[in-house]
């Protein structure tokens, strides 16, 4: 049971990063000893060290979630700030440079809209039953627009004509 709770140490002082010479010291081991349970016990001591960082991370906010929320958090400041201010007493260049850059960002969260007619859904909704026939199995459908995705099958080759040489 001692050696139990002495490798758990090891793991837990390993994974803060302790050296082999001062974990010695600590547990009254052998250093070549330690080597042998760090080989041993890499991947716990790993899983350790991820723990580890994973709290320190969460200690500072480095998390992607608390990121998100402190950002969030921050963006609905910065708004409400914008919202209630007047742009009257802003310079006339510096006017024109948030408007551009403001239209550059609107346009790059538009989406191109596409239409289909009647005849082109119709089509493809023939294709693509026809490839499922043919492939045995119903094929994913990629959006709304019907377009379809059409993997490879073992056994379904295409022909492609060859020139003749002459």
């Amino acid at each position: 049971m001692e050696l139990l709770e002495t490798k758990e140490r090891f793991i837990e002082l390993r994974a803060q990063g302790w050296s082999f010479d001062k974990i010695a010291k600590e547990l009254g081991k052998a250093k070549q000893t330690l080597i042998d349970w760090s080989k041993e016990l890499q991947n716990e001591v790993a899983n350790r060290k991820a723990l580890e960082l994973e709290a320190l991370y969460e200690s500072y906010y480095l998390l992607k979630e608390h990121r998100l929320k402190s950002f969030g958090a921050l963006l609905l400041k910065l708004q409400t700030e914008v919202e209630q201010r007047t742009l009257r007493d802003l310079p006339t260049d510096k006017l024109l440079e948030l408007y551009l850059k403001y239209n550059k960002e609107l346009k790059e969260e538009l989406i191109e809209l596409t239409y289909k007619s009647s005849q082109e859904i119709a089509e493809e909704r023939e294709t693509q039953k026809l490839f499922s026939e043919l492939l045995g199995e119903d094929l994913p459908i990629e959006d709304e627009a019907l377009s379809l995705v059409v993997p490879k099958a073992k056994g379904v080759f295409r022909k492609t004509p060859r020139l003749k040489e002459g």
